[in-house]
């Protein structure tokens, strides 16, 4: 069966051509978030609210992702996620601007939940692409395309942080943001991504599957559940360490903003490089064995960056935690999207249950914190880490993968 680009026929040789453009995508679509969330002391003084109200409204983005995310696969297998990736984006370059301009928290609460709702299903479209284009080239690429996405958010923030430094008003700011990330992901779209709907004969030709429309007929598996469980174990570590690091490193260790900066420097800048050595490492250890070792690390770092008395000891920590914890959620996308006959529907699913624990996981640590310290809160983290140890297995290619043709 053929299958064509939205341009011309890119796979299966031109696949290294579309990885580029789905990194990219990636890289864009943080450039977007990470606008927004550099501009949140500006959008706070624009609207006089409070920390509480604030972080009310901010709850909207969260929970619009969640309500959008699931329906996202259904969406790629009938129209292709390139198409997806076109609305969800143009949507939330909208919704980012008119977050410039409303008039009060109410509205501004409206409008970003329709930002989370767009923002994460470009999310999840965009992943489907990513896992699609791997599938087809033979290549765990996945960590390289989050990789890029860290590297765009990095951009996102730095672009944010100098046009608050300029005194740029937030409706020009974002409106430019905007215009440049969403112009090039069209651009990139419209001459680079590869048609990925499934149809019954893709990645069920293994002797073992009596028919497609049982293939068709389950999702929720035993293997894509325990996927689910993985990425929540992943996304807790990474979600706790970017709303935790700083605060643990300050009341906890007594030091100063600058240095608990600092520390959270190191995380992000580990998950990257981390990310970027992801393909080599998975390639020579195989998906499962790389993950195993990313939870040992990840384990390990939260346990010293727990431990260690000294500022140095505790950043080593800080390294291993990010190191380990970087390669989660990129290996659970590429186990989801090798769901026989239900790729797009899996990633959803998946990315659905990861952004919960992004959403959920670091709140409910805030509040065992209050009770215990943050240091004590935060021991959780190195169970959850040998919990990806234990469940590394699940993110292997199934061994019927060495049958289909």
């Amino acid at each position: 069966m053929t299958r064509e680009s939205y341009a011309d026929t890119a796979l299966p040789h031109g696949s290294r051509r579309a990885a580029y453009a789905t990194a990219l995508v990636f890289g864009l679509n943080a450039c977007v978030i990470s606008s927004w969330i550099a501009r949140l002391p500006a959008t706070r003084d624009r609207l006089e609210a409070d920390p509480r109200t604030i972080g009310l409204t901010l709850l909207m983005v969260g929970l619009g992702a969640l309500v959008a995310m699931p329906f996202v696969g259904r969406a790629a297998h009938r129209w292709a996620s390139g198409p997806v990736v076109v609305v969800t984006s143009l949507v939330t370059a909208v919704m980012i601007v008119l977050a410039a301009v409303t008039p009060n928290v109410v509205t501004t609460a409206a409008v970003l939940l329709l930002f989370g709702a767009a923002n994460g299903s470009w999310d999840v479209a965009m992943n489907i692409q990513a896992s699609y284009i791997d599938r087809r080239a033979g290549r765990d690429y996945m960590p390289r395309y989050h990789a890029c996405w860290s590297v765009g958010a990095t951009a996102g923030a730095a672009a944010g942080a100098l046009a608050a430094r300029a005194g740029i008003p937030l409706v020009v700011h974002f409106a430019v943001a905007a215009v440049v990330a969403v112009g090039l992901t069209l651009v990139v779209v419209a001459r680079e991504y590869v048609d990925d709907r499934e149809t019954e004969d893709v990645a069920i030709r293994d002797e073992h599957v009596a028919a497609p429309t049982a293939v068709r007929a389950r999702l929720l598996t035993r293997r894509i559940v325990l996927i689910g469980v993985i990425t929540l174990c992943g996304t807790l570590l990474e979600g706790s360490a970017s709303d935790w690091i700083a605060l643990f490193l300050t009341d906890d260790r007594g030091q100063s903003q600058g240095a608990a900066a600092i520390g959270f420097t190191v995380f992000a800048l580990a998950m990257a490089l981390s990310r970027f050595a992801g393909t080599p490492v998975i390639a020579r250890l195989g998906r499962g064995r790389a993950i195993r070792l990313a939870g040992v690390l990840a384990a390990v770092g939260v346990t010293a960056a727990l431990s260690f008395p000294g500022y140095v000891g505790i950043l080593v920590g800080i390294a291993f935690w990010g190191v380990g914890t970087a390669l989660v959620f990129p290996a659970a996308m590429s186990a989801g999207g090798e769901q026989p006959g239900r790729a797009a529907d899996a990633i959803a699913a998946v990315s659905t249950i990861g952004y919960g624990g992004f959403l959920i996981g670091p709140p409910l640590i805030g509040l065992l914190a209050q009770e215990v310290g943050i240091g004590t809160a935060l021991w959780i983290l190195p169970a959850l880490a040998l919990g990806v140890v234990a469940l590394a297995p699940v993110v292997a290619p199934p061994r019927t993968a060495a049958a289909r043709t």
